[in-house]
């Protein structure tokens, strides 16, 4: 597979993953708010679980064309999951004073993000 074909596959996945991004979180925002970043954990934890289970069910799998490498874990999910946004959230947790809040929130998207790493590969293995 050529260069030209790998970033095509990236920019189809990676705009296919911020949509869905987009949209998961407007939908936590609406349904619980925005005080805590409830969409962002929930986005995080399926990222996390997608990419293992892709990886996964991939390497037990010797026939899975190249091109899914480049268009689901590094552009779908590349784009959909929101490492950079869980850090200035939690920051923006402490800055309101919500210490409680903020050691919640990044002990639960590890906690969780592992779990569902480890979910993924289970599955993946098994499918």
């Amino acid at each position: 597979m050529g260069r030209g074909t790998a970033i095509l596959l990236v920019a189809c996945g990676g705009a296919a993953g911020a949509v869905a991004r987009f949209v998961v979180g407007d939908s936590f925002s609406r349904r619980f708010g925005t005080g805590w970043p409830y969409g962002t954990l929930f986005i995080n934890v399926t990222g996390c679980f997608a990419i293992a289970l892709f990886f996964s069910a991939a390497a037990a799998r010797s026939g899975i064309a190249p091109g899914w490498r480049f268009l689901f874990p590094v552009g779908f999910v590349g784009a959909y999951t929101t490492f950079s946004t869980y850090g200035y959230e939690a920051l923006r947790l402490l800055q309101l004073g919500q210490a409680a809040g903020a050691v919640t929130y990044l002990a639960a998207s590890n906690v969780l993000g592992l779990c569902a790493v480890v979910a993924g590969d289970w599955l993946g293995r098994r499918i």
